[in-house]
């Protein structure tokens, strides 16, 4: 591991580094450009230069550079601005004989950066070593503390001189170092520790790399890492050496069977400290990561996950395979339950835990120690794949699925397509709960959940997911998720043309006591139906009476018949979250949902334009077969007059 090369051109998929150089004038930014492209120091420099090009083989990278040089004058300040906001690196030079220029950086030259958000690596350099006065000697290190603890945006300092040609190439092979292998992704500079993302990427790494999966890298294990990350074997002397390093400074880095995560993760610490982050870099990039240390994109097949509106996403039977074993895998206590800490561990290897927030964070069902069944852990997969098949596959990469990324999901047939079939082909299937204001759209959600009824009555202002397996009559399972919609929420959902393509079913709730939560109901129905309609997207719909603890209101039977006979629906499903009553909702939910042509309501505007559509198409036809009837006539007419012409002759 220790002979890191970074000779692959475009480390981190650069093609090129563009570098801008600022500070105080006569701080000698373009003798110091023109040193390095030329090697040599010029007599007369103009107050500007040019952009300098550094070819790609000047550093061992191979990317080239571009130098951007820029004026100091207050009535620049604007092309200043621009430039430093395209730049990849700032080089920001004082001049070691003038220590006025060097106050300059933190009470102008740094807080410029950040007023304009620069968020780029900033290496300041010390030009004109060769003036500074003798009897002033005082380490770069003395100097600059200070200021880099306050600017952490500073990488590295370097002094330099043009003039005697003394680090004058380093200057800019610091900058581009520092784009390229970058420290900030890597390393905390106050805590001086590797940071959590790249912990858990050197962590997957490892797993990876540990064949055996005996928790330690044996000499086969190392050499076998260094031959894929550098292209050149470990010599075993080498291995020794590493390992003895390793155990001097941390006896828990190895062991009898080899370097442990503790000591590969210290190796690492140990090069970034050393200021060898192209190591780490070339480890990360090998095994797939970008300068994000999430996995590159190229990674992601996300040509797999192309779709029409209304398909969709679902894991394949070898995915929830191999979820199923990862669940066992992880469930330490074997307890048939994910408890939190069992999760983060599962998602140790990616990035952050997907769930942790929403739609996901609460969306499964939970055991009574607050952990995840089988069940639950599934959904959560399933819900992921739903919303966002990318991150869904992106996970599964990382916990360790073994095969080719797109076998992991498939596209579902088109909803239009199953209507016309009258049958879904689904194994998850989306459902939209609308609803006015307290109709119990909530409780509806929690009870799917398995969660006590509370009389606390909190409204949702953002859409809100559910997500369960509900088993169905001959052991069956299908995954269904509940999308709560505010009803505020409706006209902007309402508002794309495609907003029911991916809707398997909606349910409309209302509360059976209350009169006008009904009415406002069966509006939200007819809004609904009427752009399912509009768009070609028509969805079954079913009607919740909820709160069937209650009186129902004076009228409800009979409106509610009318209602249901207008539009060619089920009469409305009672249900009381309150008594846990809930009347096998969640399968008739999937019952309709597998069936979608038979519970699609249909408006009068609808049915009107149904009948005009037949009425129409009668009309042609009628057309037609008076023109069929004219033209077997004037057939007949002229076979007649052929006859008679030629008995006639």
């Amino acid at each position: 591991m220790a002979k890191a090369s970074a000779a692959n051109s475009g480390p981190g998929g650069k093609t090129g580094v563009r570098i801008v150089v600022c500070g105080e004038k006569g701080t000698g930014k373009s003798s110091l450009i023109v040193t390095a492209a030329a090697d040599t120091f010029p007599a007369n420099v103009p107050p500007v230069l040019p952009p300098t090009r550094l070819p790609e083989d000047f550093y061992p990278d191979r990317v080239p550079i571009t130098i951007i040089d820029t004026p100091s004058s207050v009535e620049d300040r604007g092309k200043l601005g621009e430039e430093l906001r395209r730049a990849d690196a700032v080089v920001l030079t004082y001049a070691c004989d003038r220590p006025e220029t060097l106050d300059e950086l933190s009470t102008f030259w740094l807080p410029e950066l950040r007023r304009l958000e620069v968020k780029v690596p900033v290496i300041v350099v010390g030009c004109k070593l060769d003036l500074r006065d003798e009897n002033q000697q005082v380490s770069l290190e003395q100097v600059m503390m200070p200021i880099m603890q306050q600017f952490r945006e500073i990488e590295t300092c370097i002094e330099c001189s043009a003039l005697k040609q003394i680090q004058v190439p380093e200057v800019f092979y610091y900058a581009q170092k520092a784009v390229l292998h970058p420290t900030g992704p890597l390393f905390d500079q106050e805590s001086q520790a590797l940071k959590p993302r790249c912990v858990r990427a050197l962590k997957r790494i490892f797993i990876l790399c540990d064949h055996d999966r005996d928790g330690a890298l044996s000499d086969a294990e190392l050499n076998d890492f260094q031959v894929k990350c550098f292209n050149s074997p470990l010599q075993p002397s080498e291995i020794v050496g590493v390992k003895r390093v390793v155990q001097e400074k941390l006896r828990e880095g190895v062991n009898e069977r080899g370097l442990t995560l503790a000591g590969f993760l210290f190796l690492h610490a140990l090069f970034i400290e050393k200021g060898r982050l192209e190591t780490t870099w070339t480890v990360l990039r090998k095994f797939g990561y970008n300068n994000d240390i999430k996995l590159a994109d190229e990674l992601i097949p996300y040509s797999a996950f192309k779709r029409a509106p209304d398909q969709s996403v679902e894991l394949t039977n070898e995915a929830i395979d191999f979820l199923k074993g990862i669940f066992e895998l992880f469930d330490a206590d074997d307890d048939n339950s994910l408890r939190p800490i069992e999760v983060e561990d599962l998602f140790s290897t990616a990035p952050e835990c997907p769930w942790d927030e929403a739609p996901y964070k609460d969306a499964a069902e939970k055991t009574a120690l607050g952990g995840l069944s089988l069940d639950g852990f599934l959904s959560e997969w399933a819900l992921m794949t739903l919303l966002d098949p990318a991150r869904s596959v992106e996970n599964l990469i990382y916990i360790g699925y073994p095969g080719d990324p797109s076998s992991a999901i498939r596209v579902t047939r088109k909803r239009r397509i199953d209507r016309k079939k009258q049958q879904a082909e689904r194994n998850v299937f989306q459902c939209f709960v609308f609803g006015p204001k307290k109709a119990g759209k909530s409780a509806l959600l929690n009870s799917f959940l398995g969660r006590p009824f509370s009389d606390n009555y909190t409204p949702t202002t953002d859409e809100r997911y559910a997500v369960n397996v509900v088993d169905q009559p001959g052991g069956t399972k299908k995954t269904v998720v509940l999308r709560e919609i505010p009803e505020e929420a409706v006209a902007k959902l309402l508002s794309n043309k495609d907003s029911l393509a991916a809707c398997d079913i909606a349910v409309f709730v209302h509360d059976s006591s209350d009169e006008s939560s009904w009415k406002r109901a069966t509006e939200l129905l007819v809004e609904v139906a009427s752009h399912g309609e509009d768009t070609g997207f028509e969805v079954p719909c079913l009607i919740v009476a909820a709160k069937d603890d209650l009186d129902s209101f004076a009228m409800a039977i009979q409106d509610s018949i009318r209602v249901s006979q207008d539009m060619g629906i089920e009469a409305p499903i009672p249900v009381s979250s309150k008594l846990g009553d809930f009347n096998i909702i969640f399968r008739r939910i999937v019952q309709a949902a597998e069936h979608p042509h038979l519970s699609i309501p249909e408006t009068e505007a609808g049915r009107t334009r149904k009948q005009y559509h037949r009425l129409i198409n009668r009309s042609l036809m009628i057309v037609s077969v008076g023109a069929a009837v004219t033209i077997v006539g004037l057939a007949a007419y002229r076979v007649y007059l052929a006859r008679k012409n030629s008995s006639s002759s």
